[in-house]
């Protein structure tokens, strides 16, 4: 379950400019700077006289003199040393809503009268706010392109800023571009850690960036992020299991299971969600079953230039040994980790015993273990709660015919194959200030549209009481098409759902 934070569904946060720049007074620089000329003199009354006036038509006269006052000084005026002649043009372009003019005047301003910068960095956000919450607004109405562009404009007005920096890192990792997306949570992340403000930023990316490099396979890069991130947060569980799984990855086996070993030491003090993801991190860093005939063919042709030349007996011997050692090792590596990977399930559904994602993963492996008593209680309690996935359904016929129990296997088999009236698919179960989101699908897999049924929805806490009821009704869907719901059920203790079929 290599997870990201933040990232599907994001709360887009639209920023106000800084009150004293909306006000309609002029406010003067918090550095000391002469005008030290006329030309500059006369290009800073200008722009006091633009900012107080309320006529458009004096307040574009006003600039236009500034303008021409504050150029004619930085050009024949002799004035291209003077940090002042540069901060009041900088002024100008903010007025003129200009961002990459203010950020040029700004630069020779900083360079020329360095203890300018906290000045010059106020009236950076000035314009970078309305710059970032066009990206903002692009990217609620779903103009993807356009919320780049904004986004890439206000990290240049604002370097410092992480916000931008993550907000693009989200959007290619949305767009599945997962190198832009590397890139820009290593730019968040270096931004953030210059200011302790942002520690937070800085903890989400550098996750983000291990759990991304992870994915696709970019594993020194993605040890050395859970590293780092890890020398902020030592402890944290979900960290810990990914290195593990990195480390299983990377052939060291040792290493990894000692880890995991140190997070299921822990279990009693976390909560349920963390230990399901870290049962799943441990789950998953179960490798492939090793590819026997490369192995194999490769022994036979190094075996058949051994000389004295081996007898076809001893090549068979030879190969079909390390083969077996292959298997053998991989089966044992694959019964410790998902032994560990149990453990850590079975702590969360000690304290949540309803959450479906821990009983999916529980059941699978048990199938892995070929532990039929738990595949089957977990795939019995796997079905009280999600009745109509198709997922679920199977999982219980694997754990029948793990059993043993043919006509049981041959039934559920049925069930997820042709007889289901609709496949049920929860796709969001996340926390609210008052409850819970809950988003779902219910697609028609069979030749025929179905007939009109409801899903009744009962919302549990960790007691198994039910703290609300919702209902979903379900027309008739088309083979193949699907209906998608959404609810929000009221309580804050609400832990796990389950739903029944009427009708």
């Amino acid at each position: 379950m290599r997870t990201v934070r933040n990232l599907a569904v994001m709360l887009l946060c639209i920023l106000a400019a800084p009150l004293v720049a909306q006000s309609q007074k002029w406010a003067g620089p918090k550095c000391e700077l002469k005008p030290g000329h006329y030309l500059v003199n006369g290009g800073l009354l200008h722009l006091q006289n633009a900012t107080n006036t309320r006529f458009d038509d004096q307040r574009g006269k006003e600039l236009q003199d500034a303008q021409k006052n504050l150029t004619q000084a930085l050009t024949t005026g002799g004035q291209e040393k003077n940090p002042a002649a540069w901060y009041y043009l900088g002024r100008y372009y903010i007025m003129m809503n200009d961002a990459p003019g203010m950020d040029s005047a700004f630069n020779k301003t900083e360079a020329l009268k360095p203890d300018c910068k906290t000045d010059t960095d106020f009236w950076r956000r000035y314009l970078w706010v309305p710059t970032f919450n066009a990206g903002v607004a692009a990217w609620q109405a779903n103009n993807t392109d356009s919320a780049i562009a904004s986004f890439r404009r206000a990290s240049a007005l604002l370097p410092q800023e992480p916000t931008s920096f993550k907000y693009l890192a989200t959007l290619f990792y949305n767009a599945a571009q997962a190198d832009s997306a590397i890139a820009y949570f290593r730019r968040t992340a270096d931004v953030a850690s210059k200011d302790a403000k942002f520690a937070q930023d800085r903890k989400d990316a550098l996750y983000n960036l291990g759990r991304i490099q992870q994915s696709v396979q970019k594993l020194p890069e993605a040890q050395a992020t859970y590293l780092e991130y890890l020398g902020l947060y030592p402890s944290d569980p979900e960290i810990l299991a990914a290195l593990g799984g990195v480390l299983m990855q990377r052939g060291q086996k040792d290493s990894a299971f000692a880890i995991y070993r140190q997070v299921i030491a822990k279990a009693d003090s976390m909560g349920y969600v963390p230990l399901v993801r870290v049962g799943v991190d441990i789950e998953q860093s179960v490798p492939d079953e090793p590819d026997t005939a490369a192995a194999g063919s490769g022994c036979r042709t190094q075996a058949r230039s051994v000389r004295p030349a081996l007898t076809l007996a001893r090549i068979k011997a030879r190969c079909d040994s390390v083969t077996t050692a292959l298997n053998r090792s991989h089966a044992e590596s694959s019964k410790e980790a998902y032994k560990l990977a149990g453990q850590a399930l079975d702590a969360s559904l000690k304290l949540n015993p309803y959450f479906r994602e821990s009983l999916i993963h529980r059941t699978n492996i048990a199938l892995g273990l070929q532990d039929t008593t738990t595949a089957l209680t977990m795939a019995r309690r796997l079905l009280a709660v999600d009745p109509m996935n198709r997922t679920s359904v199977r999982m219980m016929a694997f754990s029948q015919q793990l059993a043993g129990k043919i006509d049981s296997t041959v039934h559920y088999l049925r069930i997820g194959d042709s007889t289901l009236v609709a496949d049920v698919t929860i796709s969001q179960f996340d926390s609210t200030d008052d409850g819970r989101e809950v988003k779902g699908l219910i697609t028609n897999g069979r030749s025929k549209p179905n007939a009109l049924f409801k899903l009744v929805f009962e919302f549990v806490n960790l007691k198994n009481e039910v703290v609300a009821t919702d209902t979903v009704q379900v027309a008739p869907i088309k083979p193949g098409e699907s209906q998608s719901f959404e609810l929000k059920p009221k309580g804050p203790t609400i832990s796990a759902w389950r739903y029944r079929k009427e009708g």
